[in-house]
């Protein structure tokens, strides 16, 4: 049974190309503006360490402690780690104690998935842009050499900019070689399509989130015998360590808006974990202080009437008191 992808059915199923100039980055920074210190549109806030790569995560019941690639430590009741699936396979950073077996098998599970589109600028447009044709495809004897191919001059008009998508084997071999060699195999490709005359590109990009470290592909994907019990382990917070990003949402996973949803879901995780947490810790407190002021007299008959029944526990006084014959100080109380 093949069900709707979710993306379409809660957003609607038309495709838009982001063409701001500013960039992807410009969402980020104003969103930032409602919680971090800005000055002219810059953060100023010295809470966010940026280029600040995390090598290790220690925790325990008491809290986290986080090493940094410049020997720099960080002390936290909790963290929430957003890194992508890749990094949390590689071993850019360590767990001390290491993350439990299920945890591991979970990510260990999970696919990533290498997208990775080239962009192509020329001196002039030499191929079709009739309505409503954008795409093109190449055919080659093996499988996802240079095949998907797409004009920007709906997004761009006059840019004169070509894209090609590679995924996974390719997308890595590509980002092997350097940007030359990958330049000469498109071009070749393109003038199979479109004749020898055509001019050659005057710049390209090539994307490398396979080889990025801090990234280690583009997405993640979900294997089809997937169920619910992997989507569950992949976002279960590990004591005080808390799991987020695009990999962590069941519905809207390998999408910028999947990465930015899960990030409210686990938030809101966080805080009522913590509130749960300060309850109990007021509970612990009241539960070891209501008693010792009943014992040293010191709690009114208004405070003794609001203990709670399990703190009013008929341990007497008196014979509390009496211990003080066998010789415990009176400062014990």
């Amino acid at each position: 049974e093949v069900e709707p992808i979710s993306t379409y059915v809660d957003f609607g199923e038309s495709e838009f190309l982001v063409a701001d100039e500013r960039g992807y980055e410009h969402l980020l920074y104003k969103m930032a503006e409602s919680f971090l210190f800005t000055s002219e549109g810059k953060i100023m806030d010295s809470r966010l360490k940026l280029n600040t790569v995390v090598r290790e995560v220690q925790h325990s019941r008491n809290g986290v402690l986080v090493s940094t690639e410049d020997g720099s430590l960080y002390e936290a009741n909790y963290v929430i780690l957003s890194v992508s699936i890749g990094v949390l396979q590689s071993d850019l950073i360590s767990f001390s104690p290491p993350l439990p077996r299920w945890k591991m098998e979970a990510v260990r599970n999970l696919d990533v998935m290498v997208y990775t589109k080239i962009f192509l600028k020329f001196p002039y447009r030499f191929w079709s842009c009739e309505p409503e044709k954008e795409f093109f495809i190449y055919a080659h004897e093996r499988r996802g050499y240079y095949t998907f191919w797409q004009h920007m001059e709906n997004a761009y008009p006059g840019s004169n900019m070509l894209v090609v998508t590679l995924t996974n084997g390719e997308s890595k071999r590509v980002e092997a070689q350097s940007d030359q060699d990958t330049l000469r195999e498109a071009m070749e490709v393109l003038r199979n399509m479109f004749g020898p005359d055509i001019p050659d590109a005057t710049d390209i990009l090539v994307p490398r989130w396979w080889n990025n470290r801090y990234q280690r592909g583009s997405y993640s994907n979900y294997p089809i015998y997937a169920n619910h019990q992997l989507v569950h382990d992949i976002k279960e917070p590990v004591g005080r360590i808390f799991f987020t990003g695009e990999h962590t949402s069941e519905k809207f996973s390998g999408y910028v808006h999947g990465g930015y949803l899960s990030g409210i879901d686990t938030t809101n995780a966080l805080l009522e974990k913590m509130r749960r947490d300060d309850g109990r810790k007021n509970e612990s407190q009241a539960f070891l202080l209501e008693p010792l002021l009943a014992l040293t007299g010191s709690l009114t008959l208004t405070q003794a009437e609001t203990v709670t029944s399990l703190h009013k526990c008929d341990i007497p006084r008196q014979l509390f008191l009496s211990n003080s014959k066998l010789g415990l100080p009176e400062a014990i109380l």
